[in-house]
């Protein structure tokens, strides 16, 4: 009997291991970096790409106060490394709504200026100000003073500004300068804060949009997404017990505003309390509440996330790190100069390309690339780990490609030049280049060269030096040989 029960044993547990083993064949996992969590991708989310191009938006979803225009996620390009572009664009006196979201977001300002916020969670309230109020009531003057108001840090974004974003972070922001505001968006859905699925989402907590109100743009993109505020189906009785208001302002965070979106106009204006204008922050009252709430916690929060820095700026051409005077410039954001970036795992880039002008060929380490054309065009060409060229094609302003991680690429810069910004799926990346100084090819010896190419010592000799030296950034060559 005791035998029959341990035969019985091993072949229940022989069959297990052959499920396991099936189903890791079905579902191989995406290695993690720097501690993330392993990722099952599916067959459909395998990068087995077979052409890459640029990408225009698939969606518009139109509000009241501007339009958000969605890539499709479901696109092969973005499938394969995991992203969800966005672009919003808000008119002059108009808000994005709050809404958070289950995945990091680095944003790039590409046109205007504005406000925005990032709510961490557990932060205290750090900035006070007057408010005013902003309409009419019976008996009462417009503007009547209505006490104080406290917040959360509010910060100005200008173009050319990263701002970081991380998971479950409620954030809003405000336009109110003299041009519409474009923000250009990347949602790494491969993160490990992300444990739903690889769809995306946002919480919103007021407005929303019906599934019916986006326009497609383009044949055969995904349906429209659809986002709605989250309290409209809390019970009310239960919110207005939670907030301790009437309930008739609970309805009034309930009602459908479908017709209004995601982006709103704001009627009389806006004005709050910022860091970088009036300086009415109570500098004593905060210290003091910071150092009690780190010590009430005893975590750290208020120092290592309250009061982490959420924005720097890449337009700056005195702090390019690549710079070639006939070539172009590129300024790098990561973890290194932006701390917050080491958490979110994702990295972002500036590039000027002059005209004619074009990268060296190289393969990206340690991450993804997607790349966004702000000015200007360029011709693009990827190559594949079989041999295979992936993507040889001209890329013009608006447009989004991806660069899979390993897949080797070029640019060359049209007759206009290229400006780009390029958002990476890791805090530190790395590349490795085929020509120039620093190139791969140059750092072999000239016996390699000669046989692995067939090519004289002389011919090995000018494939390593004729760059001279210049690196990542190539200028144009007129070929006299």
């Amino acid at each position: 009997m005791a035998v029959s029960t341990r035969v019985l044993l091993a072949l229940l547990f022989s069959a297990f291991l052959l499920s396991a083993a099936n189903a890791y064949r079905q579902y191989p996992f995406q290695q993690g970096q720097h501690g993330q969590r392993s990722i099952p991708l599916t067959q459909a989310q395998q990068c087995r790409l077979q052409r890459l191009t640029g990408s225009q938006p698939s969606q518009r979803i139109e509000s009241e106060g501007g339009y958000t225009e969605v890539w499709d996620e479901n696109e092969e390009q973005f499938q394969c490394v995991g992203v969800a572009p966005m672009r919003n664009v808000i008119r002059q006196n108009s808000l994005s709504l709050p809404n958070f979201h289950p995945m990091p977001r680095l944003v790039y300002i590409e046109q205007g200026r504005g406000l925005i916020s990032v709510i961490n969670p557990g932060c205290a309230e750090t900035f006070q100000s007057q408010t005013f109020q902003a309409g009419r009531m019976a008996g009462e003057e417009r503007g009547e003073r209505r006490g104080n108001d406290q917040h959360q840090k509010v910060h100005r974004i200008r173009q050319g500004d990263v701002v970081a974003i991380p998971a479950g972070a409620a954030h809003w922001c405000y336009n109110d300068g003299e041009e519409e505001l474009v923000a250009v968006s990347i949602n790494d859905l491969n993160h490990r804060s992300n444990q739903l699925d690889q769809n995306f989402r946002a919480f919103y907590l007021a407005g929303g949009v019906q599934e019916t109100s986006g326009r497609q743009i383009g044949v055969g993109k995904q349906s429209t997404q659809k986002f709605q505020n989250i309290f409209r189906a809390f019970n009310t009785e239960l919110m207005a017990e939670a907030f301790n208001i009437p309930v008739e302002i609970v309805r009034r965070m309930q009602e459908e505003q479908n017709e209004r979106g995601l982006i709103v106009n704001v009627r009389e204006g806006m004005s709050m309390i910022r860091a970088d204008e009036e300086e009415e922050e109570f500098e004593g009252r905060s210290q003091r509440g910071q150092r009690w709430w780190a010590e009430v916690t005893g975590n750290g929060l208020e120092e290592n996330i309250c009061t982490m820095k959420i924005r720097t700026n890449m337009d700056t051409q005195r702090r390019a790190d690549i710079y070639s005077r006939q070539a172009g410039k590129i300024k790098h954001v990561n973890s290194q100069n932006f701390p917050i970036l080491r958490d979110m795992d994702m990295s972002a880039s500036k590039g000027t390309l002059y005209p004619n002008a074009l990268m060296s060929p190289h393969w990206s380490v340690n991450g993804h690339s997607v790349i966004y054309v702000q000015r200007g065009d360029a011709q693009v060409q990827v190559v594949d780990h079989t041999g295979q060229q992936v993507m040889n094609d001209r890329v013009n302003q608006g447009e989004m490609f991806v660069v899979p991680q390993y897949y080797a690429s070029t640019v060359k810069a049209g007759q206009n030049g290229f400006e780009f910004a390029v958002f990476r799926t890791s805090s530190q990346p790395m590349n490795s280049q085929l020509a120039g100084y620093t190139s791969v090819i140059r750092a072999m010896p000239i016996e390699v060269l000669t046989n692995a190419y067939q090519i004289s010592p002389n011919e090995a000799q000018r494939l390593k030096m004729n760059r001279g030296g210049e690196s990542f950034l190539l200028s144009p060559q007129r070929r006299s040989f």
